[in-house]
């Protein structure tokens, strides 16, 4: 690293030329910067806790120093592994990235300790701006319109109580430190706020490290829209004008769009100079995002500043055409920005999906799993933004995110055009994702018409709309389909394996002509019969029947009497295949096929589904089908056994949905519960999920403490349920 001294008429700035950059983060983020950081000549160091050790940031950067366990707390959140990494390898500066260390002013002021450019703002501006109550205090003193509320500090609970009422329910509790929907919820009433207040403090702790919480109102039918602004070491700050934030889930983020389709040039006008009011009384340096709550009668009201890049920047990038990790490295070695708002221009409109590894039928609860189908479609004006790739391992260590979709147009219908064909063609195999959630967020007609609130998700929950097995008869439409599909993949790797059977005999040939070969998928609920017979033309194409069954249909050895029925349609389908196509018989492998798309004619259409396939369990390993196609994903097992049943065992208790840490278990046994009562609270990606009861009974078993860690479907507690009295 060198210095020079650069002047303007009132400042005298120590211009640093950076050489190499330690990225303080991982996944996504780390890859986004290691690409300007490529662009510009700069050396890219990442780092690595020990379940990272074959992340694609990893092996993307120039070099890689590994920093500790998979918690967070002791390897992505440790200041002195990271410091002690960025000196091993001589970088000399610093990126955060976003989450983790990036709003921690500690590192800041270490990074000037050690001599190292931190590139984010002065660890003053983030102390002041990252406390919301002083940040609440700062906007008030210069103008910007505010909300009442108080903070919880030093208060008791009854104090808190008495406040509360005087405000008038419902409200809002969040986290003084951080952000991301960590330490926020919603209190509908006086009963719901002693729970909610440990809860909210105790994730926050787990978060951010501090558990002070605030109390504002919770307003209804209002949008989340944030101004993006970005100051330099010579005094000056400009804004790059709004997004929108609204859809979101638990306090955080789902869809992001730029500009926002709620404010005109006027309201922009207000917002952006209320943003940069903001930025110049901390004197603040680099990227910083100002939110604020939006009502319907066009006021706002200051909510918060995240003092560093925000994962939504992308929708940004695409209106204004700049690069704002290069802005950050620029403004980071002291070089003046050369431009003000006016200077700027939106071009056409941009919207940005987050991609997450979980459930929405579930109430969003986060997928645990190995990635085993991969891939990304390639559309003009669409821009993915991932930190996974195929076999990684998604653990309960981290946010779920797994990437970003990002879609810009000439117009708002164009951008959402091109977004909803992306989500069509994205195809994620081994964990749950909300992708098909996304897709029906798209095509809603409140949120095509611009109108979506941050109440949009609770108005319209997955189980009443948006879920992806809403629509049934195109779903059963579409699952046909797959099990063709699935069946004529199988049919063909069969091809190639050792056989007793002439090689000269056609795929599937009987001396029976008349009975067909039979494939069976179970996906839990329901089976997919898939009979078939070769054609009496030499094209390798089959006569097909795929018809849904009940488990109870099937025999114990999991078949049916595969006889051919008249009255259910058949079809005419057939494998096209091509030099793209691996044939490798990839069942024999934990990780599915990471080839281009399986070509399959059904009826003379022809189309592309991604499948691949993953091994689970060990004792008794299962083969689980991973199909999407038709903008829809299908998983089912391959004739499983069926698994087993402990319905009596847990009635009324509970499972772990997924790997987890135990952090409260508020019953013991023989205690009687009513249905909603809390079982088990669980810790697992970085957020809490309360287990409740499902009926009114008695616990009998208690089978987990505090701080142990439950795999998935391990039985935590069980509760008899109560006999009925005349």
């Amino acid at each position: 690293m060198t210095t020079r001294n650069v002047s303007t008429a009132d400042v005298s700035i120590a211009e640093v030329l950076i050489s190499k950059v330690l990225i303080a983060n991982r996944g996504e983020i780390s890859r986004r910067i290691q690409r300007t950081l490529r662009q510009m000549g700069i050396a890219s160091v990442a780092v690595f806790s020990d379940a990272d050790r074959d992340a694609p940031h990893v092996s993307e950067a120039d070099e890689a120093v590994h920093i500790g366990p998979a918690p967070s707390v002791e390897s992505y959140l440790n200041i002195d592994a990271v410091i002690s990494a960025a000196k091993a390898v001589g970088a000399d500066a610093i990126h955060p990235g976003y989450g983790f260390l990036a709003e921690n002013p500690e590192l800041a002021e270490r990074c000037e300790q050690e001599g190292l450019v931190f590139i984010g703002p002065s660890a003053d501006a983030i102390r002041q701006m990252g406390d919301k109550a002083a940040a609440k205090a700062i906007a008030e003193r210069v103008g910007v319109p505010t909300l009442e509320g108080f903070s919880v500090d030093g208060l008791t609970e009854d104090k808190v109580k008495a406040r509360a009422e005087e405000m008038g329910y419902p409200l809002l509790l969040k986290a003084t430190a951080g952000g991301g929907g960590k330490g926020m919820r919603r209190v509908g009433s006086g009963d719901e706020l002693a729970d909610a207040l440990v809860s909210a403090e105790r994730e926050a702790e787990a978060a951010f490290g501090d558990g002070s919480l605030l109390v504002e109102p919770w307003l209804e039918s209002v949008r989340h829209v944030e101004v993006q602004v970005f100051g330099d070491a010579h005094g000056k700050v400009v804004h790059f004008f709004e997004r929108d934030c609204s859809v979101q889930r638990r306090h955080q983020k789902v869809i992001e769009e730029a500009p926002s389709p709620a404010v005109d040039s006027e309201l922009r006008r207000r917002m952006g100079e209320a943003a940069v009011a903001l930025a110049q009384a901390v004197d603040y340096r680099g990227a910083g995002t100002v939110e604020f709550l939006l009502d319907a009668e066009g006021a706002f009201y200051f909510l918060e500043m995240n003092t560093r890049l925000q994962v939504e920047h992308p929708v940004t990038e695409a209106i204004t055409g700049l690069d704002l990790v290069r802005l950050q490295l620029e403004v980071a070695q002291g070089s003046p920005l050369g431009f003000n708002t006016e200077d700027l221009e939106i071009r056409g409109h941009a919207v940005e999906v987050r991609l997450y590894a979980e459930d929405p039928t579930r109430d969003f609860l986060p997928s645990t799993g190995r990635i085993c189908l991969w891939k990304v479609p390639v559309i003009p004006g669409v821009r993915v933004d991932s930190g996974i790739e195929l076999g990684q391992e998604i653990g309960i260590h981290y946010d779920p995110m797994l990437a970003k979709v990002i879609a810009s147009g000439s117009n708002r219908p164009e951008a959402l055009r091109r977004l909803r064909r992306a989500l069509d063609g994205l195809a994620v195999g081994g964990v749950v994702t909300n992708r098909r959630l996304l897709a029906s967020v798209l095509a809603h007609e409140s949120f095509e018409r611009g109108e979506a609130d941050t109440g949009f998700l609770e108005a319209n929950p997955p189980q009443d709309g948006l879920d992806e097995k809403t629509d049934e008869q195109t779903d059963a439409q579409v699952a046909e389909l797959h099990a063709i599909a699935a069946t004529l993949r199988l049919v063909h790797l069969r091809r190639g394996l050792p056989s007793p059977i002439p090689s000269g005999l056609p795929t599937a040939w009987r001396n029976n002509r008349w009975r067909p070969q039979e494939q069976i998928f179970i996906d839990g609920e329901r089976c997919w019969v898939v009979l078939y017979q070769p054609c009496d033309q030499e094209d390798g194409g089959f006569q097909v029947q795929a018809f849904a069954v009940e488990p109870s249909q099937l025999s114990p050895s999991l078949g049916i009497d595969p006889l051919v029925d008249p009255e259910r349609p058949t079809r005419r389908a057939r494998y096209i295949p091509g030099d793209d196509i691996r044939g490798d018989d990839i069942r024999e492998n934990d990780v599915g096929d990471d080839g281009p798309e399986w070509v399959i004619e059904i009826d003379g259409v022809r189309r592309r589904f991604a499948i691949a396939v993953e091994t689970i369990g060990s004792a008794s390993p299962k083969q689980r089908h991973w199909i999407h196609g038709l903008g829809r994903t299908s998983s089912w097992i391959e004739a499983p056994r069926f698994p087993e049943q402990r319905g009596a065992e847990t009635a009324g208790g509970c499972l772990a949905p997924m790997t987890g840490k135990i952090i409260e278990v508020p019953v013991q046994v023989g205690d009687l519960v009513s249905a909603g009562d809390s079982l088990v609270v669980l810790e697992a990606m970085k957020m809490e999920h309360r287990l409740t009861a499902h009926a009114d009974g008695r616990v009998t078993a208690v089978r987990v403490e505090v701080g142990q860690m439950v795999d998935p479907d391990e039985v935590m507690v069980v509760v008899e349920a109560l006999e009925e009295t005349a």
